[in-house]
């Protein structure tokens, strides 16, 4: 990409964009065209900007690994931040296409909506859904659920077994957001909470993110016994009677344990 396809670029974005913003994704996108290492004058002439602000962006990006620099002649490279990224992105897609029979055996088995989620940095992320074959059925708000992981059955499921500093710096970055009155709004209430979920080995959502619905989700395990994602069920109120629930909850560990076992993992370890 040269300077004229950043211009270009540039003056297509909507009013909206944040300009910071902009000029720094500019420099990844000069860097990764980019045959060789740049020095940074290079790098600010391409992305047309003075030496000063592009050498601040540059070292906001050093200091987090998104790009390299050589001590030797002080030049600038993509870093090892940007593989990781795409590692865990080709990861994720990997998680799906090895997930999805164990999904669709439980959406059939339960006929209510599934989700799969992982955690991305401090936020949590739908992988896939699978949608109830009932005409009343869980409208999920996927986006919200981004920084609603004390809120849902399948955040609490992955929170529950973070170490204490972890969750911590979740609830730092996205707070604890009141969705509903049934929300849990206090750390200490979170804490107890976590802690009924590594003792029974699942999570549930009554009514805590959206009103009407009720969600139980399950921790699922890689090889190394870390918990990489959660798997649920969704439905509406109004079905999840006693024994619909307890029947949906089996399910919901069977799956987990299924696709855990796919993934390597030799058993789901409950901590009281």
């Amino acid at each position: 990409m040269g300077e004229g396809d950043v211009a270009s670029k540039r003056e297509t974005r909507t009013k909206r964009s944040v300009q910071s913003v902009d000029r720094a994704i500019d420099i990844l996108e000069i860097l990764s065209a980019s045959r060789g290492e740049m020095q940074l004058s290079e790098i600010a002439d391409a992305v047309s900007l003075n030496v000063s602000t592009c050498h601040h962006l540059i070292n906001t990006f050093v200091a987090r690994g998104f790009v390299g620099r050589n001590p030797y002649n002080r030049s600038y490279f993509l870093g090892h931040r940007i593989l990781e990224l795409s590692k865990s992105r080709v990861q994720q897609f990997n998680l799906v296409e090895r997930a999805m029979p164990d999904l669709q055996w439980l959406n059939d088995a339960t006929r209510e909506t599934v989700h799969l989620t992982a955690m991305q940095g401090v936020e949590l992320v739908t992988l896939t859904k699978i949608d109830s074959p009932h005409p009343v059925r869980v409208g999920t708000d996927t986006i919200g659920k981004a920084n609603a992981m004390h809120a849902t059955a399948t955040g609490k499921a992955v929170l529950a077994w973070l170490p204490e500093s972890e969750v911590e710096r979740v609830i730092q970055a996205n707070g604890l957001t009141k969705f509903t009155p049934r929300t849990c709004v206090s750390k200490s209430e979170l804490t107890e909470e976590l802690r009924h979920v590594r003792r029974r080995g699942f999570a549930t959502d009554d009514e805590e993110f959206q009103p009407g619905v009720f969600c139980i989700g399950c921790a699922v395990r890689d090889a190394s016994g870390g918990v990489i994602a959660s798997v649920s069920c969704s439905m509406p109120k109004t079905r999840a009677t006693k024994s619909q629930r307890v029947s949906i909850r089996e399910n919901v560990i069977d799956c987990a344990r299924r696709l855990s076992s796919v993934l390597g993992s030799q058993e789901q370890t409950n901590d009281g």
